[in-house]
């Protein structure tokens, strides 16, 4: 076990001092995520938010079911991004622990070996940053997905970087990773309606540092965007070699890490002008009152700012808190599952939700943000425009899957 939550000071000083909460209960929630290797500049700050959010309900009063108050206790596993290791994870949060919701997942291979066998576990998952499209297309009615699929944001990027005038551009990435692949050939398929074309698929793997080969290749090509996709490390070692290699062209990407993990690779002259084109995330420009007072507590308490995709894992404790008031039970998984998919967009939301239905989950358990162009400008990434996007029309595509 990586960590475990303790009661907020001011809550225990309650407890100890007060007769009149000793019927409160303890509701243990468990998180398996990447809290080291590649995977971790996703999942600890996954981790982190959990944890930080069930430690401000408990401040705030824990969770109220009838006549009793039940603060949570965070349990915390590392599952590498591993589907093996997070297998194990969770059958130790079910099986040892007794945990029945069960939050985070940042990465879609780990995420999807627990969603092959969760339905038929008495437990609640909630999904995190994972974006491989069939997570939610199983059917799985105790599963819900706060992060949109890769592909309903592949192709609201394909539209707009085809408006930039754009008709040859070469793809470099993680291309052997499905979800970046999905993400690749949406982009590519609504690329093509404006008569654009996908030039070259050039390939990294998650280890990769050195780029220089493949973008050698691409600099040939002579294409007129480059896009990269894959994680923050391997594409920030992407964008400091093209520049290295004299690739004055424009650069694109799908990556959502932050400023600080950038720049741990490449200096903020080699990022000037990249596009990061992925869900309207944590970006302060434009963020919400919710998302600057998320940013203010996470970067308080950590002394690091969150990565911009941390807040779907922060939605989800305040998201099931709400659930199970609605449920009116602790026990019952099937009701709070039930109550995830009728909940409404709640006030403590970081991340901007787009409703299906009037509701934050669509039929599927999925949930859809706005799709947003960010763009690093002067050592910083800028919100520059929301990217059309159509949720209830994707749902409804989803939904066909089943």
């Amino acid at each position: 076990m990586m960590g475990k939550s303790l009661l907020t000071c001011s809550v225990a000083a309650l407890l100890l001092g007060t007769g009149s909460l000793a019927a409160q209960e303890t509701l243990k929630i468990g998180v398996a995520d990447a809290l080291t290797g590649g995977a971790a500049v996703y999942g600890l700050p996954q981790a982190n938010s959990v944890e930080m959010a069930a430690d401000e309900i408990n401040a705030a009063g824990g969770i109220s079911v009838g006549d009793e108050t039940y603060m949570l206790d965070v349990i915390v596993y590392d599952d590498k991004a591993n589907p093996t290791e997070a297998t194990n994870a969770v059958r130790k949060l079910i099986d040892r622990d007794g945990v029945k919701y069960i939050l985070g997942f940042c990465c879609s291979g780990a995420t999807g070996a627990i969603a092959s066998f969760i339905g038929y576990e008495d437990a609640v998952m909630l999904v995190g940053n994972a974006a491989e499209r069939s997570i939610t297309t199983q059917g799985l009615t105790n599963l819900v997905r706060t992060r949109p699929p890769a592909d309903y944001t592949g192709a609201a990027a394909g539209a707009f970087v085809a408006r930039q005038g754009h008709k040859r551009v070469a793809v470099l990435g993680a291309l052997e990773t499905s979800f970046y692949a999905s993400y690749v050939e949406a982009f590519e398929e609504e690329f093509a309606k404006s008569g654009g074309e996908v030039i070259a698929h050039e390939v990294f793997a998650s280890k990769d540092r050195d780029m220089s080969p493949q973008l050698t290749k691409i600099r040939a090509m002579d294409p007129d965007a480059l896009l990269v996709v894959g994680y923050v490390e391997p594409a920030a070692f992407a964008y400091r070699q093209s520049t290295e290699l004299g690739m004055d062209i424009p650069r694109y990407g799908f990556t959502s890490g932050s400023e600080e993990q950038f720049l741990r690779v490449a200096t903020t002259e080699q990022m000037e002008g990249v596009w990061d084109l992925r869900p309207t995330e944590l970006t302060l420009q434009s963020t919400t009152d919710a998302g600057l007072a998320y940013h203010e507590h996470y970067l308080e308490r950590f002394g690091d700012a969150p990565s911009p995709s941390s807040p779907y894992a922060y939605d989800q404790a305040w998201a099931l808190k709400h659930a199970i008031e609605a449920a009116g039970s602790v026990d019952d998984t099937e009701a709070v599952a039930a109550a995830l998919r009728d909940l409404k967009i709640f006030p403590e939301a970081v991340m901007q939700y787009r409703p299906v239905n009037g509701k934050m989950f669509d039929d599927n358990g999925q949930a859809y943000t706005a799709n947003g162009a960010f763009q690093w400008q002067d050592g910083h990434w800028v919100f520059v425009e929301e990217l059309p996007s159509d949720p209830e029309a994707y749902s409804e595509f989803l939904s066909s899957l089943n």
